[in-house]
């Protein structure tokens, strides 16, 4: 006799934005790792080239639950009017193996990227009440979310400012400057925390702007041949990846700083080792934490979602 089917749930786009804040999303990332999740037991990620693209599948595994998300990213000769990421996440039940839920692949990836993005860092952000310049390269969706999951995260502890920097202004931002311009360089040397959030293959800042005790996440680049940061930066920096198969598999900010001979390999500490307190990085100098996105992530917010819809 066939056993019952769950129910298919699908949770769309409004949905994640209320089921799970900014913030809870960072915290849900830190308690998996400090649970003693090992990053580097993931899943491999896969990407296929398609008509007009690419295609991306990142299955993960956890004690109570199996996912998948499924993403289509457009190439430069599909339609401009096409989004710049599209998907789906299936989430299937640890237990049964039947699938619990579909969620809109979008808004989890505009959760998920800028809750690891402070995750990684957000321990050295909330150890001050003064207030907190940032200077967020790239006025996309993710550059947008990066500054509310900033402000979620520092909500009653830190005054954030937010300074946006890139090639054109939208027309519904104000504090925005011209990359390359007086006014860019001027609040990236102002800034606490720098956030790169671009598609630019070539660094977007000058090592000579950022200060001493800055923290940098370098967001926008996923292959070994690009990188938003310059390798006199990454040489002068406390450096942190999210694992070392994935940094040198993907992550070219790192691989090409340690190709030239700017960064040590055994100088890296581990995001996990961070955020458990194995490693620690200091504020003496700058502190990079690069990543390219780990199908464990995503599975961590679609349960915590699904838990909450």
């Amino acid at each position: 006799m066939e056993g019952a089917t769950m129910t298919l749930t699908h949770i769309n786009a409004q949905q994640v934005k209320e089921a799970l804040t900014p913030k809870h999303a960072v915290e849900a990332l830190r308690d998996y790792l400090k649970q003693g999740f090992e990053p580097a037991t993931d899943l491999p990620r896969s990407r296929a080239e398609i008509t007009n693209g690419d295609f991306l599948l990142m299955p993960s595994n956890s004690p109570t639950a199996f996912g998948i998300k499924l993403i289509a990213v457009p190439g430069e000769t599909a339609d401009p009017s096409v989004p710049s990421v599209n998907g789906t996440y299936v989430l299937f039940d640890g237990q049964t193996l039947q699938p619990a839920a579909t969620i809109d692949g979008v808004a989890l990836t505009n959760l998920r990227t800028p809750a690891v993005s402070l995750a990684g860092i957000s321990h050295l952000l909330t150890d001050s009440s003064e207030p907190l310049n940032v200077a967020i390269f790239g006025v996309g969706s993710q550059g947008r979310a990066h500054a509310k999951t900033v402000e979620s995260v520092c909500v009653g502890i830190r005054d954030t400012t937010f300074t946006f920097i890139s090639r054109t202004q939208p027309d519904d931002l104000d504090n925005w400057e011209h990359v390359g311009s007086d006014g860019a360089r001027e609040a990236t040397r102002n800034a606490e925390l720098i956030l790169t959030t671009t598609t630019s293959p070539q660094p977007v800042l000058d090592d000579a702007d950022v200060r001493d005790d800055a923290i940098i996440v370098a967001v926008g680049s996923h292959s070994p041949e690009a990188r938003e940061l310059p390798g006199a930066l990454m040489a002068r920096a406390h450096v942190i990846m999210e694992e070392e198969g994935a940094a040198f598999r993907e992550a070219g900010d790192i691989v090409m700083a340690v190709d030239e001979g700017n960064l040590a390999e055994d100088s890296l500490v581990s995001f996990a080792d961070v955020v458990r307190g194995d490693a620690s990085v200091g504020r003496d100098k700058p502190v990079v934490f690069k990543f390219t996105g780990m199908p464990w992530e995503d599975l961590v917010l679609a349960e915590a979602i699904l838990a909450r819809t």
